[in-house]
């Protein structure tokens, strides 16, 4: 007895599209995320979070994009420049300082960095800068051993 063949169909492949997965959310970025037990506040556009640390004060510093201090800060300050000297860790961003005898410093994440006392600052890019910054409030130049203005060597 002979076997019947079947006629096989081919089958055209389909032309519709397959439904595109929707994107998963993202994770909230832990850089930007609430610090846990921190107090919070907002000055001059920059949202600072500040907490404990032994004697020291562990500061999380997010400067947004178009800041500048001679244009944000000061008319809250009401210094000519930033007083304050700054130690720690860019974590995100660029950032430019330029001290009173027009020395201009860049700083690019990740990078550690220490300013002096008697500058301006600017957020350069599109981008948030974020700085977490360790100090002693009214003692950090002396604690820190920095100088008290900018010098060059």
């Amino acid at each position: 007895m002979a076997k019947k063949r079947v006629a096989r169909k081919k089958v055209a492949k389909s032309t519709t599209r397959r439904k595109s997965a929707k994107p998963r959310p993202t994770a909230p970025d832990p850089l930007l995320a609430n610090v846990k037990g921190a107090e919070r506040r907002e000055i001059g556009r920059v949202k600072l979070e500040v907490g404990r640390a032994g004697a020291a004060r562990v500061k999380r510093m997010i400067y947004p994009a178009g800041f500048r201090w001679s244009r944000d800060m000061k008319p809250v300050v009401g210094t000519d420049l930033c007083m304050h000297a700054h130690v720690g860790f860019l974590a995100r961003g660029e950032i430019h300082i330029e001290y009173a005898d027009g020395c201009v410093v860049e700083h690019r994440a990740p990078q550690i960095v220490a300013i002096e006392p008697g500058h301006d600052g600017w957020v350069v890019g599109k981008a948030p800068v974020v700085l977490i910054e360790f100090d002693f409030e009214g003692d950090t130049i002396r604690r820190l051993g920095m100088p008290d203005a900018h010098r060059h060597s």
